[in-house]
C-alpha cells in the first residue's frame, strides 16, 4: 500500500512553541520533529511500497521529510492538500492517509490498520479507537468522545482511501476534518434521523456506513483499531507537554 503523510498548513499555537516551526508537523517533541515520527513508523512497515509526504514547499529538504520517498506541497485547505497528495497514485487501489501529528503512532498499529483496510475492502475507511481500549493505556490523555450504540469511540489519525472516489468526497472533507472531533457536528453531516439516533444514544457503526454510501456514493466503514496510539495527536499546545511525558514513559519502559 502506498502511504501519504499530510504535513501541510499553517502555523497554529502548537508552532508558536517553536519559532523555528513553519507548523505544528515540524514541532520537535522528544527532540524528533512530530512529521519525523510519523514517517519512521510508516517506514517500519513492509507493506508499505512508498511514501509521500504533502508538506509546504519551503520544508521539502528539511531533515524531518528525509524517509519520505517523494514530497508534495500541501495547499490552503485539506481538501487541496489530500489532492495533492494522491494525484497520479493508482486510482483503485487502498491508499493509507496518515496524520503529521501522532507522536507515539507504532509500525504495529499501521500494520493492523492495514490489515483491517484490506479486509473490510471499502472505498473510505476511516479509523477510530474504542473508549476502554484507550483508558486502558492511556487514561489521562483527553478526547472527545461519540456514544454509538456499539460503544463509545474517538477518531484516529489514519485512514484509508481509492483516489478515484476523491471528487464525490471533496466538497465534505473540510466538514468532515473540521467535525472530527465534535462528534455531533460530525453525526448532523449525516441528516437529522441520524443525529436523532445519536442523541439517543441509538446511532450505530453500520446506520452510520450505510448513510454514507447513500448520501455519497461510496462504500465508507469505520476500521475500529485495538492501538490506542493511532488516536493520540496533538492538537493543542498543551498537548506537547503530554506528548514529551509519554514518549518519556515509553523510552525507560
Amino acid at each position: 500500500m502506498i502511504a501519504v503523510v499530510l504535513a501541510g498548513g499553517p502555523p497554529d499555537e502548537v508552532s508558536a512553541l517553536q519559532p523555528d516551526a513553519p507548523n505544528k508537523a515540524f514541532v520537535r517533541i522528544g527532540g524528533v520533529a512530530l512529521v519525523e515520527r510519523v514517517l519512521r513508523a510508516l517506514r517500519g512497515v513492509d507493506e508499505i511500497t512508498r511514501l509521500v509526504a504533502v508538506a509546504p514547499p519551503s520544508t521539502h529538504a528539511d531533515p524531518a521529510l528525509a524517509l519520505a520517498d517523494e514530497r508534495r506541497a500541501d495547499g490552503l485547505r485539506i481538501r487541496e492538500s489530500l489532492r495533492n497528495g494522491l494525484a497520479n497514485l493508482p486510482p483503485r487501489e487502498l491508499v493509507l492517509i496518515a496524520a503529521s501529528d501522532l507522536p507515539i503512532l507504532t509500525s504495529e498499529a499501521i500494520r493492523d490498520f492495514i490489515a483491517r483496510a484490506q479486509a473490510r475492502d471499502c472505498d473510505v475507511g476511516y479509523g477510530c479507537v474504542e473508549r476502554r481500549v484507550h483508558v486502558a493505556k492511556y487514561p489521562h490523555v483527553p478526547h472527545t468522545w461519540a456514544r454509538l450504540r456499539d460503544g463509545t469511540y474517538c477518531g484516529g489519525g489514519l485512514f484509508a482511501l481509492r483516489p478515484l472516489v476523491l471528487p464525490a468526497l471533496e466538497r465534505f472533507i473540510e466538514q468532515l476534518g473540521a467535525a472530527r472531533k465534535k462528534p455531533w457536528r460530525l453525526a448532523s453531516l449525516f441528516g437529522a434521523g441520524v443525529l436523532v439516533k445519536y442523541a439517543v444514544g441509538r446511532l450505530s457503526i453500520s446506520d452510520a456506513e450505510r448513510r454514507a454510501r447513500e448520501l455519497l456514493g461510496v462504500t465508507a466503514c469505520a476500521l475500529v483499531s485495538p492501538y490506542a496510539e493511532s488516536a493520540v495527536n496533538v492538537d493543542r499546545a498543551s498537548d506537547v507537554a503530554l506528548a514529551e511525558q509519554l514518549i518519556a514513559g515509553s523510552a525507560s519502559a
